[in-house]
């Protein structure tokens, strides 16, 4: 059985093809806002954002908390969907999205407050027909009719935005998606990757020009023009990565089952293991400066990757993490599947 970890919780799941369990249809809960939470900062959160000084944190339900006090306080946003949230980015304090279960992305233009919907599972799967009918694939175009007989129930895992109005969001079963209006209208982007077997894309990440996609089986890919264009990476690792990240010095860093961490200073050309960590699953990672990554692992441990080494951070998110946030003192924000978690800038300080 394949278990799912949608930004770093363990889910047993049901992603179809690729597991024994076949979740049902998000239907319903795409129509259902979410429900008002006497303790949302406590449930499961799975992701969180910076905008400007407020962090925005989103979890399981269509939960989705702001706070401006630094995570001492929370209230509960606004949200016209009931699904999983998995990811969530802001590019300024007021405009942000959010990407989650049932194919949905979320927007808000208040800095997290309230939130509409621009996409869900429904329309990508006619989105992605209506592509590959134009492209003339016939594997495509069975993928896409299977779509949407089966309704709006895969999810999508990760995003990234340049700006207002320039965007990019993966997920399960090779979705992809581009925006150049700010979500208004969505481009596939599945046809650019070369994912025949339709593995799922965990994280994606950009600096610059190049954009650096991981995934299920080992899959990496690269582009060099802002997505123009994507290509195969070969890894010596083949098995699933579920966090990546690239560091001011262009270095990418993957980490994923069992503890396999991967670094390239060449831009993938090459790769050296990274090691030093419990033979756990990595589910998190995070920026933390410009030469500093941050990892949790299903245990709730801690590393900070450095000029390419490992070092075991003291301290614990007391959880199983899901997502990590550095916060403006030096602290992390930690998403766990009891909550917020403040950790303060003691814990995981590289000193």
């Amino acid at each position: 059985m394949k278990n799912h970890l949608v930004g770093g919780v363990l889910i047993a799941a049901s992603l179809g093809a690729h597991g024994t369990a076949q979740a049902g249809p998000a239907g319903p809960a795409l129509d259902r806002p979410a429900l008002s939470a006497t303790q949302a900062s406590r449930g499961v959160l799975l992701a969180a954002a910076r905008a400007g000084e407020r962090l925005v944190a989103v979890g399981e339900r269509g939960i989705v908390i702001w706070s401006d006090d630094g995570g001492k306080q929370w209230r509960q946003a606004t949200v016209p969907v009931s699904v999983t949230l998995t990811a969530v980015q802001f590019v300024d304090p007021g405009h942000g999205w959010a990407v989650g279960h049932g194919g949905v992305v979320l927007a808000s233009h208040d800095g997290g407050q309230s939130w509409s919907r621009q996409l869900d599972g429904v329309r990508a799967a006619r989105l992605l027909q209506q592509d590959a009918q134009a492209r003339n694939a016939p594997r495509a175009i069975r993928e896409a009719e299977r779509m949407i007989a089966e309704g709006a129930d895969k999810p999508l895992l990760a995003l990234h935005f340049y700006d207002r109005a320039r965007g990019i969001v993966v997920g399960a079963y090779n979705m992809a998606f581009a925006t150049t209006d700010g979500g208004q209208s969505w481009q596939p982007w599945s046809g650019r990757i070369d994912n025949p077997q339709g593995y799922h894309l965990y994280a994606i990440r950009a600096q610059g020009d190049t954009v650096l996609i991981a995934g299920e089986k080992g899959l990496v890919y690269k582009s060099t023009d802002q997505g123009a264009h994507f290509a195969a990476v070969q890894t010596p690792y083949q098995g699933s990565f579920f966090t990546a990240e690239i560091l001011a010095d262009g270095q990418f860093l993957l980490a994923g089952l069992r503890g396999n961490a991967w670094r390239s200073s060449d831009g993938g050309a090459n790769w050296a293991a990274v090691s030093g960590a419990a033979p756990l699953s990595f589910v998190a990672s995070a920026l933390r400066g410009p030469d500093e990554a941050v990892l949790a692992n299903q245990a709730g441990q801690l590393y900070s990757f450095r000029h390419g080494a490992l070092q075991s951070l003291p301290g614990s998110t007391l959880a199983p993490p899901a997502g990590l946030l550095p916060l403006a003192n030096g602290g992390l924000l930690a998403l766990t599947l009891r909550g917020a978690i403040v950790l303060p800038p003691t814990t995981g300080a590289n000193q």
